[in-house]
């Protein structure tokens, strides 16, 4: 259950920041697209802004609990493997 809570997170903050970025996409091809008298460059980086938010966040996600959830496997793999080893 922690597993996939942790990696719908992951997926979450990564949908959001794949959003942001087709955004930032469309500002810079197609600057009439948005609403009349906006800023384009206050537009893109709002967007910009948004994308490092949830970057902060995707990598805070990976650092204290992904990367910790990893060693954890890799500790326990080797560990198991090493008793097989001892029962041959």
């Amino acid at each position: 259950m922690r597993e996939r809570l942790i990696n719908a997170q992951q997926s979450h903050l990564m949908g959001h920041i794949n959003k942001h970025l087709a955004n930032i996409e469309v500002l810079l091809t197609n600057p009439v697209g948005i609403g009349e008298h906006q800023d384009i460059g206050t537009a893109i980086e709002e967007e910009l802004a948004e994308v490092a938010d949830y970057h902060d966040k995707l990598e805070m996600l990976t650092k204290f609990f992904i990367e910790p959830m990893v060693k954890a496997q890799q500790a326990e793999q080797e560990q198991s493997e090493g008793e097989s080893s001892d029962e041959v």
